[in-house]
């Protein structure tokens, strides 16, 4: 599998022949070089929203319409997006869905959800995480979250070996509470931590993440720069 950070939350997943984003944001992203756009999302054959937030999906409509890439989201997300002619297929907590030969469950984040639409704000289902699953191999992506119980049950359910861990701080849980979440409840073997560097109040490093995770693989790619795990 090739893994590639888009800055902030937004992530490239090439998993076979599947090319996931995962809340793509990239218009007025700080962190995404704009001339790197249409080789981020060559080829994308879906879109995964964990939740409405602008910094998760004011992106959505231009890609979806760009790529033809249908979107995956909460089922009132979804809604929203169908509404406007987009395809989108609805899920909730608990739900699998198969893109290929890729398995996607979602499940439960501890945060908040709307969307932007026009001059209002409009409900937008609960938030949610992802569990993504294969070739034997789960990746859990946390979306915005901070520490839950429920993340006891995940891990021993799901067994997922790389976490995907939102950890700025400030609007989700930050380095050293998502080190305590990854050591409490998960069994990783590589954690990727996001949503942190692209505002000034958010966290700059990952070293408190790194210090609480003796013995994972803490990686801290460059924004474009492709992991293959």
């Amino acid at each position: 599998m090739q893994i590639t950070w888009l800055g902030h939350a937004s992530f490239r997943l090439e998993l076979g022949e599947q090319v996931l984003l995962i809340d793509p944001w990239l218009i007025g992203n700080p962190s995404f070089p704009d001339e790197r756009r249409e080789e981020a999302i060559a080829g994308a054959t879906a879109i995964l929203l964990t939740h409405g937030h602008f910094d998760h999906a004011a992106d959505i409509r231009d890609i979806a319409e760009q790529t033809n890439a249908p979107i995956y989201a909460m089922v009132e997300l979804a809604g929203i997006f169908e509404d406007s002619g987009l395809a989108a297929t609805g899920f909730n907590y608990g739900g699998t869905v198969a893109i290929g030969d890729v398995q996607v469950t979602m499940v439960k984040a501890n945060h908040s959800s709307c969307y932007n639409l026009g001059s209002k704000y409009i409900y937008a289902g609960g938030p949610a995480g992802f569990m993504i699953t294969h070739a034997g191999r789960t990746i859990y992506l946390s979306g915005d979250t901070d520490i839950m119980a429920d993340m006891e049950w995940m891990g021993e359910l799901h067994k997922p070996e790389i976490g995907i861990l939102c950890a700025g701080g400030h609007f989700t849980m930050d380095m050293a509470r998502a080190a305590y979440a990854a050591k409490k409840y998960f069994n990783f073997k590589t954690v990727i931590p996001c949503h942190y560097k692209t505002f000034p109040l958010l966290e700059q490093s990952a070293d408190a993440l790194k210090a609480g995770l003796p013995g994972v693989d803490v990686l801290t790619p460059d924004v474009m720069e492709i992991l293959t795990l």
